[in-house]
């Protein structure tokens, strides 16, 4: 089971916004992650928790983010409740995508769960519902996704193989990488693995 630490910081300017502390595993259905994120001087911003299907489909997502809230699973699209931090008014949302995404890294790892991309993959476009902070406002975004390059380096336990995705935002043609070992980000823009406990599982085939 991965246990570690993320740092996350702005993707443009490179202010520090915190860490995010989770475990993950694979299991008999699926994939699951759950998290906690801290601010740079350790107060906690909130919590993620995000289960798969062996498809990569989402099974139950639920973020807190102070006190904002949001239940979700892929349901004929994607289907989420947003609660405010009253807790007297919830919004419905409903779009015809194919997965959520956010400032966790989880949301990376999914992705690559859902589209099973090879190396022979041609660019694969998906259409995600993002959850933005701090209030974890809904927004849809169109992405293609490409698996760049995948190589073995040897570790102590083993080979590791770290996969090389080029991500391109379809609204703004603007393009970055991702790079990831199994379930675990390796690096992304706003993220850098700080800590890891034990080895990432490895990716589907």
């Amino acid at each position: 089971m991965p246990r570690g630490r993320y740092s996350l910081h702005d993707p443009h300017d490179h202010t520090p916004l915190g860490e995010e502390h989770f475990h993950c595993a694979p299991g008999p259905s699926g994939w699951r992650y759950v998290s906690r994120t801290t601010t740079p001087s350790g107060d906690q911003l909130g919590t993620v928790d995000l289960a798969l299907d062996d498809l990569g489909r989402t099974v139950r997502l639920e973020l807190h983010a102070g006190a904002w809230q949001v239940r979700a699973a892929a349901v004929e699209g994607v289907t989420w409740v947003r609660t405010d931090p009253t807790g007297q008014h919830a919004t419905e949302g409903n779009v015809r995508a194919h997965a959520f995404s956010g400032m966790s890294p989880a949301f990376l790892v999914g992705v690559t769960r859902l589209l099973r991309l090879t190396p022979d993959s041609p660019e694969t476009r998906v259409r995600l519902v993002t959850f933005t902070d701090p209030v974890l406002a809904p927004l849809t975004v169109d992405q293609s996704w490409a698996l760049t390059n995948s190589e073995a380096h040897a570790t102590d336990n083993g080979p590791l193989t770290v996969d090389e995705y080029q991500v391109s935002a379809l609204d703004t043609g603007e393009r970055h990488t991702v790079h990831l070992a199994g379930d675990v980000v390796l690096a992304a823009p706003g993220i850098e693995l700080e800590d890891l406990e034990s080895p990432p599982s490895p990716r589907p085939s």
